[in-house]
């Protein structure tokens, strides 16, 4: 399949009218070498009028900002992506590419991508993950990064919202549990731990009836790249261990999820909020006519049915509070 066609639900759902809701997104996918953004449109309900701009690493931003009394706001992206041909990796590198790869270093602008970050953090509980599962300089670095992909797969459950969208790496790995976001997390500080440039990617995996992922089909998704000689930044999902490939969409790259989350805002009121996300991709082998809306998939409006329920279970709310989403 070449072609995806990708919606994102997000709604928010107040139980007391809010005064003015300001947010930004990051759900519009990228075009470069890997993939093509043929048409990306964002609906926002209340309307509003919507800004966009692209930060420093590429990324597509859209923000706006909702002044008047609402009491639910709604979110829709809709996206079609060719997906790019692309050549496949070695099975390893060369003899001399812990050479290579810290000449690149040396040489080029990857202190951001090789520094602790926010959610990326060499703890004493990740180091001491590392030298349990030998990630260490040994082999090659496609190698070693291999092989932390697939013993973070295997020593992991993914179990959906055990951890929460701010939790730091260290609840995950003392549980065994997590989601992408925090398999990611421990990738990337893992692969810094012993000088690998590594990023977070946020974007979208596209499930067909052959695949057996583990992460959820209606849900963003994450996953790392890492810098290694000859080859440029390459993907790897731990969550599936996969190597990113056709099925992966990006959105967006960033240190790590501080960096990109699909949406970020604050509201402006007292009250509790809820949120519900709802994605569906679909795939096809030749491209949906642009001129004409999103074919609406058969299980979309048992979704958008769903997104209409009362709340079950609200969050405390505050004065200015974030509206952010779990990938």
């Amino acid at each position: 399949m070449n072609f995806y066609s990708i919606r994102h639900l997000t709604r928010y759902r107040y139980s007391h009218p809010v005064s003015e809701s300001i947010m930004e997104t990051r759900l519009q996918p990228r075009s470069d070498s890997q993939q093509h953004c043929l048409s990306f449109a964002l609906s926002v309900s209340p309307r509003c009028r919507v800004f966009t701009y692209r930060d420093h690493l590429g990324n597509h931003v859209h923000h706006f900002d909702i002044p008047g009394e609402h009491s639910q706001l709604v979110v829709v992206a809709e996206s079609v992506v060719e997906q790019q041909h692309t050549p496949e990796p070695p099975e390893k590198l060369g003899e001399n590419a812990w050479d290579a790869l810290d000449a690149m270093v040396r040489e080029g602008d990857y202190w951001e991508v090789l520094l602790p970050s926010t959610f990326a953090l060499a703890t004493p509980a990740l180091v001491e993950l590392a030298e349990k599962l030998d990630a260490r300089r040994r082999d090659d670095p496609l190698s070693v990064v291999r092989q932390v992909n697939r013993r973070l797969f295997e020593y992991f459950q993914y179990v959906p919202r055990h951890t929460r969208v701010d939790s730091p790496i260290d609840e995950a790995i003392v549980s065994g549990k997590g989601v992408c976001q925090d398999f990611a997390h421990i990738m990337i500080a893992m692969l810094r731990h012993i000088g690998i440039p590594a990023r977070y990617v946020s974007g979208y995996l596209y499930r067909g009836r052959e695949d057996h992922d583990r992460s959820t089909p209606d849900a963003s998704h994450a996953w790392v790249e890492a810098l290694l000689p000859g080859i440029g930044w390459m993907g790897f999902d731990p969550t599936n261990d996969l190597t990113a490939g056709r099925r992966h969409i990006r959105t967006s790259i960033g240190r790590d999820y501080a960096d990109v989350p699909p949406t970020h805002g604050v509201f402006r009121g007292e009250t509790d909020s809820e949120l519900f996300v709802a994605v569906h991709v679909t795939a096809a082998e030749v491209p949906p006519e642009l001129d004409r809306k999103l074919p609406i998939p058969e299980d979309w409006s048992v979704l958008v049915e769903k997104a209409q329920q009362p709340a079950t279970k609200a969050m405390v709310g505050i004065e200015t509070q974030q509206m952010q989403q779990q990938q």
